[in-house]
């Protein structure tokens, strides 16, 4: 099995990826058949835009502080390991971003797209979902949109629900919303077409993060699933991302 290594710069990380090309090798990502991701969550979302299209699945180890989306930081048996891991595939979100200025930009989403306020003064957001304006104006500190693998994350920090990995929904939650105070979001079809309008943009100026991407300054902000992208991660036996999303929902 030809591994491949994506690696934090944590000192037992690389610690740990020397030994492992001792052990197993090293293979470039183009000919690998799995990329090894040595670190945190960061690290692991990292390593799974970098095989963005290209269907190599990413089993990560955990060298970095929550490692939710990680395995059990062991060298030993790694192939065995592999060979009986389960899979997750994960579906990112595609967010189309046009600016104050006129420019438009696109980026790819693991977890969610967030946007979020950049100054002191209210961010205020007209909700779209599928053309139809569902929430004519949200004052609030933000707002995002989250995948079931995302739902962990910053959603579940800002309350949002968290969605069992198989579910073929979106999480659409507000951040510290202001008006209408009592809104606490909505559950989405996975292939809705959600926009975001900015309203005095210039006045309330707002940053879209998608994943490690930040645009600010946003205008209008399209986001959907992204077609013809599907990513696997790997877990080791019994230690699946669907069973550790289940877990959470009943952690005290």
């Amino acid at each position: 099995m030809r591994l491949a290594y994506h690696v934090s710069d944590r000192d037992d990380a690389q610690a740990a990826k020397a030994d492992l090309v001792e052990r197993y090798g090293e293979s470039d990502l183009l000919d690998a058949d799995v990329l090894i991701a040595l670190g945190g969550d960061g690290v692991m979302l990292d390593a799974l835009h970098s095989v963005m299209g290209r269907k190599i699945p990413v089993f990560g180890m955990n060298f970095g502080s929550v490692g939710f989306l990680m395995n059990e930081p062991c060298v030993e048996d790694l192939i065995t390991r592999l060979e009986q891991a389960e899979r997750a595939e994960i579906h990112p979100l595609r967010a189309i971003v046009r600016d104050t200025r006129g420019q438009t930009f696109e980026a790819l989403a693991i977890n969610e797209v967030s946007l979020l306020r950049e100054t002191r003064q209210t961010a205020k957001i007209r909700v779209s979902i599928d053309g139809k304006t569902r929430l004519e104006e949200l004052a609030a500190d933000g707002v995002l949109v989250a995948t079931p693998a995302g739902s962990t994350a910053y959603n579940f920090s800002a309350h949002g629900p968290i969605l069992p990995l198989d579910a073929t929904l979106l999480a659409l939650t507000p951040i510290s919303a202001f008006r209408p105070r009592r809104w606490r979001g909505a559950l989405l079809r996975q292939s809705s077409m959600v926009r975001f309008d900015v309203l005095e943009p210039r006045k309330r100026p707002v940053a879209v993060v998608a994943d490690n991407k930040e645009f600010r300054d946003a205008e209008t902000v399209t986001i959907c699933q992204a077609p013809g992208h599907t990513l696997t991660m790997l877990f080791d036996k019994g230690r699946a991302l669907d069973e550790r999303i289940l877990l959470e929902q009943f952690a005290t």
